[in-house]
């Protein structure tokens, strides 16, 4: 464990530690999500290549990051005794460095959204919101196993997903896809749960009542594979009743071979975690992108 008493001090934040702060590789679910939404709009995405564009960057780099700047600073104390070399407990980001950092990207993201219409824009003060509402207090709903990885799963993916379709369509998105984004933002309850192994010492010691603190990995990472599975089964059967068939076919393949990778993760949920987050998850989000494609020609 880093010694946190003996680092020494800085005046500023070192850049690399900046960039750490923000996560790239936690961008993709949003951004893809809005893409999702682009797509499912069936609006030719050439057409507003600008607004495809910007909103990809809002949903990643900007909304995403400032929320991972947010959990951080709000995370400091249980990520000094999860994950000590981390930019803010490690000193890397000193004083309240993360925290301007956070409330910065939060005023960048408003700015940036307005750019993107009416709602985009009422779509971009939600994330912001939710961001924060996740990770602070009083709110802090991280605290709860079921309510905060609901808030992010719907925050990743139905939000930005109903973002690209309304901005595209500059309007509000058919029920059917804004049934379908719900559906997978409910289902990313589950991934959230998976990520919530990685801490799961720090989040019993500091009262973060994750699923895998309350339950117990091997409960925790049933509970998820079921909360993955089903709403992709409601998703394939919608599909059928829309007449949608290959559809349903494709997206009843990767979920074939989600419940293959689940019955590897729930062997060793806390070892395997991190491998289904690779494998599993890739499924799912290929099965977002066919469910666009079907939406799309309605």
């Amino acid at each position: 464990m880093t010694d946190l008493a003996n680092l020494p001090t800085r005046d500023f934040p070192e850049p690399a530690a900046m960039l750490r702060l923000i996560k790239p590789i936690t961008w993709f679910p949003p951004m893809w999500a809005y893409l999702c939404g682009v797509i499912a709009s069936g609006v030719a995405p050439s057409s507003q290549l600008g607004l495809v564009i910007l909103g990809v960057i809002l949903a990643g780099p900007i909304v995403c990051g400032m929320s991972q700047a947010a959990n951080d600073w709000c995370d400091r104390h249980v990520d000094a005794i999860n994950e000590p070399d981390r930019p803010i407990p490690s000193g890397r980001i000193p004083g309240r460095w993360g925290l301007w950092i956070a409330l910065a990207m939060s005023a960048l993201s408003l700015f940036v959204g307005w750019f993107l219409g009416p709602w985009g824009f009422g779509a971009t003060i939600l994330g912001v919101i939710a961001a924060w509402a996740y990770s602070a207090e009083p709110v802090r709903m991280k605290r709860s196993g079921w309510w905060g990885p609901g808030l992010v799963g719907l925050s990743y993916e139905s939000l930005p997903w109903f973002t690209g379709a309304a901005v595209l369509s500059a309007g509000a998105p058919s029920w059917q896809i804004v049934v379908i984004a719900l559906l997978y933002g409910i289902g990313a309850h589950g991934i959230m749960t998976l990520n919530d192994f990685k801490a799961l010492e720090g989040d019993r010691q500091m009262g973060v009542n994750s699923l895998p603190v309350t339950l117990g990995p091997e409960r925790a990472a049933k509970a998820a594979c079921w909360i993955m599975a089903v709403p992709q089964v409601v998703v394939i059967a919608l599909l059928v009743l829309w007449d949608k068939p290959i559809f349903a076919l494709a997206i009843s393949a990767a979920l074939a071979l989600q419940i293959w990778a689940m019955t590897v993760l729930l062997s060793d949920p806390k070892g395997r975690a991190p491998w289904y987050n690779g494998t599993g998850v890739t499924l799912y989000v290929s099965g977002m992108m066919i469910a666009a494609f079907a939406l799309r020609s309605l």
